[in-house]
């Protein structure tokens, strides 16, 4: 089950076109964390990790119900983490 919803992959990809960088230039990689015993309705949780290959710079981010990640990196980016 993939957590990270295709709404939130668009706009992902759209911080990266709207600052030209490279889409190939990064990955993601989800961790689903979720509980599968729980009784309760079940939530979507878990992280991702965004990496930029070209700096091997990372950063993890919760997604999953209710979840800003791409917010969270947008700012994480505007601010040069991803940088050399």
């Amino acid at each position: 089950m993939n957590l990270i919803e295709n709404d939130e992959k668009t706009d992902f990809y759209a911080v990266l076109t709207a600052r030209n960088l490279n889409a190939d230039d990064f990955s993601l990689k989800e961790l689903d964390t979720t509980d599968p015993k729980t009784d309760e309705i079940l939530a979507l949780k878990g992280f991702v990790t965004v990496t930029r290959k070209s700096t091997q710079k990372q950063a993890q981010y919760p997604i999953g119900d209710g979840s800003i990640w791409v917010q969270e990196f947008q700012r994480d980016l505007d601010e040069g983490l991803f940088n050399s």
